[in-house]
């Protein structure tokens, strides 16, 4: 499993990833840092089989239209601290693991729900 973390996605949350042994990346580490365009991170992202985590509905958006990222973690928990946020993601660590093998995904985590679309 490997993740690579958007530009809105905290150290902290690319760290948390490590310290439990998934491969992560954080998009200011590579391309063109934080000026890399979506469409960019993209292509990194399916050409080197990550998970793009995310706040931005915009690769939610191109992964339906466009299929692209194929695989998607979209946080859209608004402005939570990392603290909740990385105690979200180590409660569901499991759920995500498993999934990380499909070819094509989208986990959503949302207030309210949690949910996967695979395709």
């Amino acid at each position: 499993m490997k993740v690579l973390c958007d530009v809105h996605i905290s150290y902290k949350v690319t760290n948390f990833f490590r310290n439990n042994k998934i491969e992560a990346i954080h998009v200011n580490e590579i391309l063109d840092g934080s000026y890399t365009k979506d469409k960019d991170i993209c292509l990194f992202a399916d050409q080197h089989d990550y998970i793009v985590v995310t706040k931005d509905i915009d690769f939610r958006n191109s992964h339906f239209l466009s299929k692209t990222p194929k695989k998607l973690i979209r946080i859209g928990l608004g402005n939570i601290s990392n603290v909740q946020l990385i105690e979200i993601l180590s409660e569901n660590l499991e759920a995500i693991r498993q999934i990380c093998s499909n070819e094509s995904f989208i986990l959503e985590i949302n207030s309210d729900i949690i949910y996967i679309v695979q395709e």
